[in-house]
């Protein structure tokens, strides 16, 4: 068993990491279907710490129930205990950390080698395109061993597909230096794990180097989920045929929607079979593009914060206020840990929410939700007047990231055709200062105000999106709260309820004594 846990978990490595950058306050970040491991993961990596020499210094703290998502690296969590380090366990989405430094170990989920390698064979038959392996991250420690046993069946079967696979972005992160401030620069994690970006002219060398920009002269760098690869730029992802190695998860529909133009097969290694259908996954992105229509008509926008570790966060938020008051229309940012359709209804006067969160969580599935839940790239789709959707599509927010502010233009422009309503539109024109002019004063002010207020068309403000903020919202509604004033005649008085114990009332001594 312990043997088993210290495989699995790579505790020899896990220490000699820890030995070597001299951390003494250690975060175990398990996510749920790993808790079970949780106290032998961390006695077997004291146990190693000791052993070299260093165990009696090191505090090692575990860490579960994340305050957002397991896939990301919980720092607000961390920073509770004053943790030096983060050791994230399973599944990531390996999103850059803002301040502290996290090691990851994806564990270790069983592949059978030999029938892999013989359906990549067969399919490289099948198929004239060239082969690109990916794979999700639990399937990383059996890289080299596929790759033996495919080149042994190739010369077997004297045949020579090509074959390329991708590789891992990195088992250790540093934040960027600049974030500690600032979190608005996100760490370039393509070669080296451990660069720090310090100068803002960097973030446009960081976009374009990363996630599919052209990183030298005759390569193209491609970087998703924790994997990256490189493809010449006389090249095409259309060219190639995706190979996934793993579950139908969110990191395959990360893959899919991202690169929805190739051909795509997954291979299950819990099945040992190969399956090519991937219509569930394109319904989804006929989904999306629905409520990126339905978002062009909201007035009330509501920004969810569904990260604060992830490295630019905090930009994106401020973009997409930028974008949305360049729209004309009114934002509010909520945090509230994960959200779920009982937070959301609490704000009905949001008629769309902006989802800021990893690329791994990013698809929020609003189904069950009073309104529409989107990502800043859908946003961007919505509130960007004349921008057409392409078929491109972006998960991962820091895509989205720009140095340039939205520029807030004040003309009326011409009336929009929107898909929802099936009719013209006018958009409102944004008004130019108004969050500078507001203080908290004349908002509590505007408030009060509005609740002595009667409308005569709350229908049209609650059901039709009249409401352009969320005080004509609140001044639509007919119940305000228990303001304690009645505008019709005061009812009389009743006795709800019994004192005294469920053994004997005080009504039913009363009545026992006569």
């Amino acid at each position: 068993m312990e043997a088993d846990i210290a495989s699995r978990y790579e505790i020899p490595r896990t220490a000699q990491f820890l030995r070597d950058c001299a951390y003494n306050r250690v975060a175990l970040q398990f996510p749920d279907e790993m808790l079970k491991d949780a106290a032998a993961v961390a006695r077997a990596l004291r146990r190693e710490l000791a052993s070299g020499g260093a165990g009696g210094g090191v505090r090692v703290f575990v860490m579960a129930d994340t305050a957002y998502n397991s896939c990301c690296v919980d720092e607000v969590g961390a920073s509770h205990i004053d943790a030096q380090c983060v050791v994230h366990y399973g599944h990531a989405c390996m999103s850059p950390t803002s301040n502290l430094p996290a090691y990851f170990v994806f564990g270790k989920a069983q592949l059978d080698i030999h029938a892999c390698a013989s359906t990549l064979l067969e399919c490289s038959r099948t198929s004239n395109k060239r082969i690109l392996v990916l794979y999700g991250l639990e399937y990383a420690y059996a890289l080299d061993d596929l790759r033996q046993a495919f080149m042994e069946s190739c010369k077997s079967n004297s045949c020579n597909p090509e074959v390329q696979y991708a590789e891992v972005l990195c088992s250790v992160m540093s934040p960027s230096s600049s974030t500690t401030e600032e979190n608005t620069i996100p760490q370039s994690s393509g070669t080296s794990c451990n660069r720090d970006i310090t100068r803002n002219s960097d973030v446009a060398t960081f976009l374009d180097n990363h996630y599919g920009m052209k990183c030298s002269s005759s390569t193209q760098k491609y970087s998703l989920g924790g994997i990256t690869w490189d493809i010449s730029v006389d090249e095409k992802m259309e060219d190639y045929l995706i190979f996934w190695i793993g579950q139908d998860n969110s990191a395959f529909a990360n893959i899919v929607l991202t690169f929805n133009k190739c051909e795509i097969v997954r291979y299950d290694a819990i099945e040992n079979q190969l399956t090519a259908d991937i219509s569930h996954l394109m319904k989804i992105l006929r989904r999306r593009y629905y409520l990126v229509e339905k978002a062009k008509d909201a007035n009330i926008i509501g920004i969810l914060v569904g990260t604060l570790g992830a490295a630019g966060y905090l930009h994106i938020i401020e973009q997409m206020k930028e974008l949305i008051k360049a729209a004309g229309k009114k934002s509010y940012t909520l945090v509230m840990g994960r959200p779920n359709s009982a937070k959301l209804a609490n704000f009905p006067e949001c008629e769309v929410f902006i989802y800021v969160s990893c690329a791994q969580t990013a698809l929020l599935d609003s189904k069950d939700f009073l309104a529409p839940v989107i990502t800043p790239f859908e946003a961007v789709l919505a509130f960007s007047r004349g921008r057409e959707w392409t078929g491109e599509y972006l998960l991962d927010f820091k895509d989205l990231i720009t140095l340039e502010k939205q520029e807030v233009v004040s003309t009326t422009e011409e009336a929009r055709f929107s898909f929802i309503k099936g009719v013209y539109v006018e958009d409102n024109c944004p008004q130019e200062n108004e969050e500078q002019s507001e203080t908290s004063l004349a908002l509590a002010e505007v408030t009060e105000k509005a609740l002595s207020i009667q409308n005569q068309h709350n229908d049209a403000v609650l059901y039709k999106g009249g409401a352009m903020s969320s005080i004509d919202y609140l001044k639509a509604r007919s119940y305000r709260g228990l303001t304690g004033e009645y505008e019709g005649p005061v009812p009389n008085s009743i006795l709800v309820g019994r004192t005294g114990r469920a053994a004997g009332y005080s009504d039913e001594k009363t009545e026992n004594a006569q």
